[in-house]
């Protein structure tokens, strides 16, 4: 625990002006970003008695080696810098509000020739008009589906657009008036984005001025006597004013507003958001943050504020929001918000009528989001505490290990040698550091040597960034992949440590777990040995029984089977072998192997898939005759007969490929691997992983 009496700053030296500090571990992490009016009054409240601190902010400023800041123009500047830098360094001290990615959005594709309707999560995209969020993904194709009637809009994937588009033939929407198919020329791309528009209209709330003009051309039609049209035109309209009901009315004048709520206690606080357009609730959004800082309601909703319009512009931030408690000052914020939206937008706390009546709505909301979070986490929270604190004791180790990092070896009969490091904080997986590995030469003939030169390149990068020389060296940690850079170079985001971003292996585990038994352990402890680390403790789960080993122990450790314990390292090893396993079978399917018929001259790497997923095997091709293997689209005469030849002086011993189903014929997985793992998709540390591929 650091004193913070060791870094304050000498008297004089923090400005006495708007600007953003930033403290820093003793690992350089930036673990809290703030805003101040005036630097030197605000950090001069963190450098006061310890006594007199809140406890978390005493937890904080104990935590922290550091601090330093940058000096602005404005409050309002202040307030674009504290966010990026939130977005950027992701501090563990700050309000960090959880799922605000996660809610589905009704999308229409403006950007594309002919757009699409569609529900879309996660960060938005340029050109795209978005309505919610909603609360669920059935409600929005419930909405889609009646609307489709009035406004046939294509909602098919770009796949299927082209398929219908090759076989002039529209898909079924297509054949029961649900869309226009403008994939086969029934409507052209002018008239198909006028409709998607009209659709972006009526869900953006103009929905009187639609409705007027449908009840008049169904007025027309009928003293046209065209009946049926006129029939048409009244299922039209019945369709949107069912669809109109599905949000009744909750604001008169057509209102656009936000509604923000906030419902806490001393630990965590739940923020409620009601999005109303037209006068209509047309999404809403929750949010749950522990509160790791002594922040108080307006800081609260200042934050809420930050996450929900840092990213927008324009219309999605509405003229009005409506907020429980003003943050302190409520000028630069407001002023943000109006830059945002490029027009006035009105901050404030409704006092009565229907906008209080409707507040108080959001707040029951927040209130039942805050007991129902509370309810299901508490469980969670005393499981893993249990499960950490039983591998404390089994393994003897002074406290609970907080940051524990898994390795795993994977290859088919030596070939194609990775390895995996997976990490866990808090008992839960951190994606964002995992990390991969390329074994080559000696190391990829066992498992053990591989898991020794693996610890070792680890750890040795450690040393190098404990020594903070910020240098990558090209003899150094060979092979290794981070979540953007390719072997042996630095990725993108490897920063000098005055950026303050993580470095892909700055920070240690108290506990290093290896897939497998003893030989497996004894080999990480004397890589850690031989680097001179003593302070991190190892031990290996293996397969077979479950049993735990640790360096130099003659018998295993044996944990309960219904130990918590127990249960959190199986996850952590199965997660290190699903890592490990889907990239070795990536690296293995970049190239494709086909055995003797890599020998054929002349014969392509489309070719040899064709015959391959044709025959199933190397095995079946050579007992296939010449004219069974020129019914092989793309192979003649002359090229079997080539082939049969070559099959005949190959020995039949070389696996190949099914390109089918992506696995290897005649081979299998070594002896004591399980199949894998289908866990969660890997972030950053992990591209193009998806559930269950193994």
């Amino acid at each position: 625990m650091a004193d913070p009496s060791s870094y304050r700053p000498r008297p004089g030296e923090i400005p006495d002006s708007p600007g953003v500090y930033r403290f820093r571990d003793e690992h350089r992490r930036v673990i809290y970003v703030g805003k101040a009016k005036s630097l030197r009054q605000r950090l001069a409240n963190y450098f006061q008695d310890l006594a007199g601190l809140h406890p978390r902010t005493r937890s904080m400023v104990t935590t922290a080696e550091s601090v330093e800041w940058t000096v602005v123009s404005t409050e309002v500047e202040a307030l674009q810098l504290e966010y990026s830098w939130i977005k950027e360094y992701d501090p563990r001290f700050n309000v960090k509000y959880r799922d605000d990615k996660s809610y589905p959005y009704l999308a229409v594709t403006m950007n594309e020739e002919f757009p699409r309707v569609q529900v879309m999560r996660g960060h938005k995209k340029k050109g795209v008009r978005y309505f919610g969020p909603y609360g669920h993904a059935w409600a929005i194709r419930d909405t889609v589906d009646l609307l489709l009637r009035v406004f046939p809009v294509r909602t098919c994937s770009a796949g299927v657009f082209k398929n219908a588009a090759r076989t002039g033939r529209p898909c079924l929407l297509g054949y029961i008036d649900k869309c226009s198919a403008p994939c086969v020329d029934r409507i052209s791309a002018e008239d198909h984005r006028e409709l998607a528009e009209e659709f972006s209209d009526f869900m953006a709330g103009r929905t009187g001025t639609y409705l007027r003009r449908l009840e008049r051309q169904m007025a027309d039609a009928a003293e046209e006597m065209e009946y049926e049209r006129a029939a048409r035109l009244r299922d039209d309209i019945g369709a949107l004013k069912k669809a109109m009901e599905k949000s009744a009315v909750v604001l008169a004048d057509a209102t656009d507003a936000d509604l923000i709520a906030v419902a806490e206690d001393e630990l965590e606080a739940a923020v409620q958001i009601f999005h109303v357009r037209g006068g209509r609730v047309r999404g809403q959004r929750g949010w749950v943050t522990d509160k790791v800082e002594e922040v108080t309601t307006a800081a609260l909703v200042e934050h809420a504020l930050q996450q929900l319009y840092g990213e927008e512009t324009g219309d999605a931030v509405p003229r009005e929001v409506l907020v429980p408690a003003l943050p302190d000052p409520v000028e630069p914020v407001q002023q943000w918000l109006t830059q945002r939206r490029g027009s006035g937008v009105s901050l404030r706390i409704p006092q009565r009528g229907d906008k209080r009546a409707l507040m108080e709505t959001v707040e029951r909301n927040a209130r039942q989001a805050l007991v129902l979070h509370k309810t299901k986490r508490a469980s969670d929270l005393t499981t893993r505490s249990r499960a950490l604190e039983e591998i404390a004791e089994a393994l003897e180790l002074d406290s609970a290990p907080l940051r524990v990092e898994c390795y795993d070896i994977s290859h088919l009969q030596g070939d194609d040698v990775v390895a995996s490091m997976v990490v866990f904080e808090d008992g839960l997986a951190r994606k964002s550091e995992y990390r991969r590995f390329q074994i080559k030469g000696f190391a990829g003939q066992d498992d053990v040597r591989s898991m020794h030169e693996v610890i070792t390149r680890r750890f040795r990068r450690y040393l190098a960034e404990k020594e903070r020389t910020g240098e990558w060296t090209d003899g150094d940690e060979p092979g290794a992949e981070g979540p953007s850079g390719g072997l042996g170079e630095p990725p993108a985001s490897t920063l000098t440590e005055d950026d303050g971003r993580p470095r892909r292996f700055a920070y240690p585990p108290q506990l290093v777990v290896v897939d497998g038994g003893a030989p497996q352990v004894a080999a990480a402890r004397r890589a850690l040995d031989e680097l001179g680390i003593d302070d991190i403790a190892v031990c290996g789960l293996a397969k077979r029984l479950e049993e735990v080993w640790l360096p130099g122990d003659a018998d295993p450790v044996v944990l309960p089977r219904t130990s918590e314990g127990l249960y959190l390292l199986q996850r952590v090893r199965d997660e290190a072998h699903r890592f490990a396993i889907t990239y070795q079978r990536a690296k293995r399917a970049k190239r494709f192997r086909s055995g003797p018929l890599d020998e054929v001259a002349g014969l392509g790497e489309t070719r040899k898939q064709a015959l391959i997923k044709h025959f199933g095997s190397v095995k079946r091709l050579r007992s296939a005759t010449i004219d069974q293997i020129c019914e092989v689209p793309g192979i003649g005469r002359k090229t079997a007969e080539t082939i049969v030849a070559a099959l005949a002086q190959a020995a039949p011993a070389a696996p190949a490929v099914n390109t089918a189903t992506g696995e290897i014929m005649e081979d299998r997985e070594e002896p004591g691997q399980p199949t894998g793992f289908a866990g969660e998709p890997v972030a950053t540390g992990a591209p193009d992983e998806r559930r269950g591929q193994e």
